[in-house]
């Protein structure tokens, strides 16, 4: 017997939130999909957003070779640049567009001995204090790459700290900051990450940089009705029990009945990138309908409450997040992001639906291993 857990990935929807992302945006949008698609599956989401996509962003070099390698065309920008001079000849060698946010990495370009002109995205700190040039350095850093004769084209970009905060002052003020900063520079602009696309339209300049928002989740605490969950990861009950009232269930004890209650043994775990911290409460749909968990989360499985879902038993279908259930509803009775959890998601099998070839058709990807379905 195969084991129920899998994690259904909707490209159907995923285009559907890239295309409202960038029409809500109103110039050319890069879908960033580092971090493996935040969980999603790169490749896959690469090649279901190839046809209609401006351009993709992930976070470091190896992660743009692996979609070069599988054939994914469309621009490809490296948000932390490059390391080293091997990596600046491979991002010629790739077609890459670099990020470079330090005086080293203009370094690089400025030895470097390739031949192309590189696509550059000056970072400009002014808040976040990560990284970034100084918005005083910013003229300055502007003509050391210039004059390198390596560059062909510069956009000029900025990154938000409190973007998922509406209201917070702070995003108003990085934009003022940003446009002082680069007044007589020159060049395309990109400000906005999803929480700065969907809460400041101040924001929204020739490039938007969707991440979150295109997986269909939010972090700035409002629901966004044409967003659709991409991720749904799915198990079912494999075993039932009853508990009388007082006995207590799980590790630590956490959960107590105060009833007579039905449990349901979920399949699903930490391992499997539930998170551990979910407490009793936390929401789970059982055959569509919304239960909750009870107990404390294993390694491998959970336990969920059938005490008013007569129907439920074993082999009744579940969904920890999904249509029913949002990932933000989970993250925030988890005390975690959204982020974190898609982020975290593994070893179930992950299973296409929508794909271009057939509504009905899944795409199977092989890690971590085959699954039809």
């Amino acid at each position: 017997m195969t084991r129920p857990t899998q994690i259904r990935i909707d490209v159907a929807a995923l285009r559907a939130n890239y295309l409202f992302a960038r029409g809500l945006h109103g110039g050319r949008a890069l879908a960033v999909i580092k971090a493996d698609a935040y969980g999603h599956g790169a490749v896959a989401c690469a090649q279901a957003l190839s046809a209609v996509v401006d351009g993709f962003a992930v976070a470091f070099l190896d992660e743009a070779r692996t979609l070069r390698e599988a054939g994914v065309r469309n621009p490809i920008l490296v948000l932390e640049g490059a390391f080293n001079a091997s990596e600046i000849k491979l991002a010629q060698q790739l077609d890459l567009w670099l990020v470079v946010h330090h005086d080293e990495q203009i370094r690089l370009l400025q030895e470097s001995p390739a031949q192309a002109r590189f696509n550059v995205w000056l970072k400009i700190d002014t808040g976040m204090s990560r990284a970034g040039f100084k918005s005083s350095d910013a003229t300055g850093a502007h003509e050391r790459l210039l004059s390198s004769g390596k560059v062909g084209s510069i956009t000029l970009m900025t990154h938000f700290a409190r973007a998922d905060e509406p209201g917070v002052p702070m995003t108003v003020q990085q934009i003022d900051l940003f446009d002082k900063a680069t007044a007589s520079l020159p060049g395309e602009r990109s400000l906005s990450n999803s929480a700065g696309l969907l809460t400041t339209p101040a924001a929204r300049r020739d490039w938007g940089r969707p991440g979150l928002m295109l997986y269909g989740a939010t972090t700035h605490g409002a629901e966004v009705p044409e967003l659709q969950p991409v991720m749904s990861f799915e198990s079912s009950v494999f075993a039932t029990r009853t508990l009388e009232p007082g006995e207590s269930l799980g590790y630590g004890a956490t959960f107590v009945a105060s009833r007579r209650t039905r449990v349901g043994l979920v399949c699903a775990g930490y391992a499997d990138g539930y998170p551990q911290t979910a407490p009793n409460g936390t929401p789970v749909a059982v055959d569509g309908q919304t239960t909750a968990l009870i107990g404390r989360v294993s390694m491998d499985m959970l336990t969920v409450d059938l005490t008013d879902l007569p129907d439920a038993d074993i082999g009744s279908s579940v969904e920890l997040w999904g249509r029913n259930i949002s990932v933000g509803a989970v993250a925030r009775a988890s005390a975690r992001s959204p982020y974190e959890l898609l982020c975290a998601v593994r070893r179930a099998p992950r299973v296409y639906l929508n794909t271009e070839n057939s509504e009905d058709h899944c795409e199977i990807l092989s890690w971590p291993r085959v699954r039809t379905g």
